[in-house]
């Protein structure tokens, strides 16, 4: 009974190993936000997408579209990449933080769609080849603190340019919180939309979280 139980939940384990690892050898937000101070202005920051059910935009989706509008104020970042496909609803998250983002302060000659991503490995894979191709050479990546955790170790082996981490400083946020823009969605909706739960198994989503399902292209 007991070698059935360690079974299943070694790796569980692993699993838990893996993630306190992840985060206890990784720079912490405000490390990493003086770096960018030291290193800014950045020609473009990737902001991954977030769910949006059409009601309110979600907490995470605040706070990362709040916190580009901060980095593009204080002239740390000049544009900006949403990225999101519609994943988990008809709404294209890329275009949903792009209205937010505009309806909040961003000019709109700074900020650029990418569309197609259905996990964070693909928001950075992709926009990276966005703002390559327009000539970006100074790169960040720019989200909370636990899925820039995440990410970091993928943005630093796959590309030639470097890309930096600004994750966003939970206190400053804290001190943005009262705003609540209202938008019109609907040229965010997808018609065609079909959820990720449905196209995918369990497994090739997890598989995209880790990257695994990119076609990567030599530069």
């Amino acid at each position: 009974m007991q070698r059935i139980q360690l079974k299943y939940t070694t790796p569980y384990i692993v699993f838990a190993f893996f993630l306190s690892s992840c985060f206890l050898f990784r720079p912490s937000p405000h490390k990493l936000f003086k770096h960018a101070l030291r290193n800014e202005p950045y020609d473009v920051i990737i902001v991954p997408g977030s769910p949006y059910d059409g009601t309110q935009w979600s907490s995470v989706m605040k706070g990362r579209v709040i916190w580009a509008n901060y980095l593009i104020k204080k002239g740390i970042a000049k544009n900006v990449i949403f990225s999101g496909g519609a994943v988990y609803t008809p709404y294209v998250e890329a275009k949903v933080m792009a209205l937010f983002g505009e309806k909040i302060g961003i000019p709109k000659e700074k900020i650029f769609i990418e569309d197609r991503a259905q996990h964070g490995t693909e928001n950075i894979y992709n926009s990276y080849w966005m703002a390559k191709n327009m000539g970006f050479t100074k790169i960040a990546f720019a989200s909370d603190p636990v899925q820039s955790t995440l990410l970091m170790g993928f943005s630093k082996r796959r590309f030639k340019i470097k890309i930096d981490h600004i994750p966003f400083i939970i206190d400053s946020l804290a001190t943005m919180d009262d705003i609540y823009p209202v938008i019109n969605a609907d040229s965010a909706i997808n018609k065609n939309f079909i959820s990720i739960v449905e196209t995918q198994t369990f497994w090739h989503r997890f598989r995209g979280t880790r990257g695994k399902n990119i076609k990567f292209k030599k530069e």
